[in-house]
């Protein structure tokens, strides 16, 4: 089916056509030996725990993508963080879901990824506003998938009109250089003014001050040309031109205060990752993070078989038979075999996703996050000893 972008359909999607050519030789050839095994299978991205935790997000998608199928469907809640062993297991008749996994994976996966990076940077400010602004790095058809990964991890909000739509949250942003340039150089007090006559109340006054001169004689210009409508000044310097950031956020910020401008908050933007930003945090307010999210590695999150007709079975390097996970005391995460007991005082984490092809969870954004940021806390994501 051909689409204006060249995206898949979603019912191509549902359907089981979006998939990799051998599970469709796989159907042709089971059904041609009379074959369609009872089967669990495990989705996992490490065998054992490595203390390395993610995010497990997308499994909203997941439990859509498997509505109506004759399967049972067990995973961890949206936002827990893991560092090995199953995060989702699926049984059934094979049939029902083999050509389900190239999207199912591609669910997990990048969403994952995405929220991993995004807790990487709240982490590393959790006193400040973080926002996200990298969906121009990504398709679009993503976009959302992005901003619902920034706001799952903690991040403040985002900058994306439309997936603010598809996710009933109001976008963010206040201008770009390009708004700078069409009055020109010299008229950045014009610029400045025309925004504020124009724009609604509600947008915050953030003035762009970098774009001609330095970041100090522009941040004093929007100072002094919006008075106390002026709520900050985004810094968004490019990397070539930068130097010693957090030193010219510093000047920015004692220039300001001489003249008595404290309360203008100062915003950083561009190419800025955890560990640029750990030395701002205490000098800035707020932070623009985008190609660090978008640009994170997938979790490579794969699907293996583990049961047949309830016999233990598994491909060579993975580990047979069914299994449960559970979060200790310690914060560690911990693998069994689902038969035994867990470790003492431990909690299992799977919790019911479908059952016999209805979805059995509800899914609530803001409690994702929360989950999220309670179980980073809990295993110490991000934790950096700054002392060494």
């Amino acid at each position: 089916m051909s689409t204006p972008f060249g995206t898949i359909s979603a019912e191509a999607i549902l359907e089981g056509s979006a998939t990799d050519a051998y599970f469709e030789r796989t159907r042709t050839t089971l059904e041609h030996a009379g074959k369609n095994p009872r089967v669990v299978a495990e989705v996992t991205a490490d065998q054992f725990p490595t203390g390395s935790f993610d995010v497990f997000t997308g499994v909203a998608d997941v439990a859509t993508l498997f509505e109506g199928r004759d399967v049972d469907i067990d995973a961890l809640p949206d936002g827990e963080l893991f560092d090995g062993g199953p995060v989702m297991r699926i049984e059934g008749p094979y049939l029902e879901f083999a050509e389900l996994e190239t999207s199912l994976l591609g669910f997990l996966s990048q969403p994952s990824g995405f929220a991993t990076a995004a807790l990487e940077v709240r982490r590393a400010a959790p006193d400040s506003q973080v926002l996200s602004f990298g969906a121009r790095h990504v398709h679009p058809a993503i976009a959302a998938s992005v901003e619902r990964a920034a706001l799952l991890a903690g991040l403040d909000g985002f900058s994306h009109v439309a997936a603010g739509d598809v996710l009933g949250r109001e976008a963010g942003g206040t201008m770009p250089h390009a708004l700078m340039f069409c009055f020109g150089e010299g008229n950045q007090a014009d610029a400045w003014e025309a925004f504020d006559e124009a724009v609604s109340e509600d947008v915050p006054r953030i003035a762009l001050a970098d774009t001609f001169w330095d970041e100090k004689s522009e941040s004093l210009l929007a100072a002094e040309t919006l008075g106390d409508d002026l709520d900050g000044v985004r810094i968004d310097t490019t990397s070539s031109r930068r130097g010693d950031f957090q030193h010219i956020i510093r000047e920015v910020r004692w220039e300001l205060d001489a003249r008595g401008y404290d309360d203008v908050d100062i915003f950083c933007s561009g190419g800025l990752e955890p560990e640029t930003i750990r030395p701002l945090r205490d000098v800035a307010d707020g932070f623009g993070v985008g190609s660090h999210i978008t640009g994170a590695d997938s979790v490579d999150f794969s699907l293996d078989i583990v049961s047949l007709e309830g016999e233990p079975i598994s491909k060579r390097g993975k580990l047979s038979g069914v299994k449960d996970v559970y979060r200790t005391s310690e914060g560690g995460h911990h693998v069994a075999l689902a038969e035994r007991e867990g470790p003492e005082g431990g909690e299992s984490l799977f919790e019911p996703l479908v059952r016999d092809g209805e979805i059995v969870r509800e899914f609530d954004l803001d409690e994702a996050s929360e989950r999220c940021l309670e179980a980073a806390e809990t295993v110490g994501f991000g934790e950096v000893d700054e002392s060494v």
